[in-house]
């Protein structure tokens, strides 16, 4: 099953509503925000970060970005870097940047940040460039129960 079809079966599994779009390849949030015609702070951007001796998944909103001193405060760890898009494929075989905001489909623990809440519905990359979920931000976070932690930032200009 492809990553995509997991992501469908696990939300309909939860009697989810979603719906998924596709569209050209994105690469970056902002890329993204643009095709789905949505915020940018909509997008549910996540991060695979390699803490201590494992690794977690930490979902943010798009416009932000995340502070180590806070994730390593919220993850009870000391040590931390991104994953590398070697790691990246090797734990869940799909490219930085069309990773689901479900570490539980990669046995990874998740971490969201509750300002992702402030959006009714958030986007996210579902498993590949081209395709995109939109679901309510409550049922993402009672069917993923994602650890809740303030870890984001605003972005510099």
């Amino acid at each position: 099953m492809t990553v995509l079809e997991r992501i469908r079966a696990f939300l309909k599994e939860h009697h989810v509503d979603f719906h998924v779009t596709s569209h050209p390849p994105v690469y970056t949030s902002a890329e993204a925000a643009r095709v789905r015609g949505e915020s940018l702070q909509s997008g549910a951007k996540a991060l695979i970060l390699k803490v201590d001796d494992g690794f977690a998944l930490f979902v943010l909103p798009g416009d932000r970005r995340m502070n180590s001193k806070r994730i390593k405060r919220a993850a009870g760890v000391k040590n931390l870097r991104f994953a590398t898009p070697e790691e990246v494929e090797t734990l869940t075989g799909l490219t930085i940047g069309s990773i689901p905001p479900f570490g539980s489909l990669f046995g990874m623990r998740t971490f969201c940040d509750p300002l992702l809440g402030e959006n009714e519905q958030i986007n996210f990359n579902a498993g590949e460039h081209t395709v995109s979920i939109r679901m309510r931000y409550a049922d993402y976070i009672a069917v993923e129960r994602p650890a809740l932690a303030e870890f984001a930032e605003r972005n510099e200009q």
